[in-house]
């Protein structure tokens, strides 16, 4: 993932990027020790409830093989509060300067979002080489994304939305993309059930 120098890239750490909304903060400790348990260390918690901060500050204090990071990072406000809970890489789903100037400062390892060639380019001009692509299957998907390795090989992707398991090989198999963000993971129904040994199976399978 792209930052400042000396923060280290997230991107290699497995195939598939967990995407997490999480609705009790409670489950957040029992699915994250699942989720690694199946080989899939890092987990993108998104801010999109009123509990993600504290789950991301409960993974982050209590299972600490996991690298836990905050999704769904929008403005400068968010990177702080992400940054201050303990989450150890950001994702957004697009970009702006005052953004991306967050998110560098913060000195955290950070996936800004793209889902067209010019905002890849200007991300580049920036010195940003690793990006999540999304909506990924929205925005033209894998054939989009090979279009792209011709013009502009130094960008690496991590491609988020509308992926399935079906579709995620054809996806990891592109030169330019890393991993691929999946929500498919964590079925609505399973984390209703709190079945954490699905979780865990569905992680290795992925894995």
């Amino acid at each position: 993932m792209s930052t400042v120098p000396s923060a280290p890239s997230v991107l290699g750490l497995a195939p598939v990027l967990p995407v997490v909304v999480i609705d009790d903060a409670a489950d957040a400790v029992p699915l994250a020790r699942a989720l690694v348990a199946g080989g899939l260390p890092a987990i993108e918690v998104t801010l999109r409830t009123p509990a993600a901060l504290d789950a991301i500050r409960a993974i982050a204090s209590e299972v600490p093989e996991a690298v836990v990071g905050a999704g769904t990072v929008i403005s400068p406000r968010t990177v702080e509060d992400a940054a201050a809970v303990g989450a150890r890489f950001l994702v957004s789903p697009g970009w702006t300067d005052a953004l991306l100037d967050a998110m560098r400062a913060s000195g955290l390892p950070f996936l800004p979002g793209v889902s067209t060639a010019s905002e890849v380019v200007a991300l580049l001009e920036r010195g940003v080489h690793e990006m999540k692509f999304f909506p990924a299957e929205a925005a033209g998907g894998t054939a989009y994304l090979k279009s792209l390795a011709g013009p502009l090989p130094q960008a690496r992707f991590c491609p988020t939305g509308g992926i399935t398991p079906a579709t995620a090989p054809a996806y990891l198999a592109l030169p330019n993309v890393a991993c691929v963000g999946g929500s498919w993971l964590l079925p609505p129904d399973v984390l209703a059930a709190k079945d954490w040994g699905r979780v865990e199976a569905l992680a290795r399978a992925s894995a």
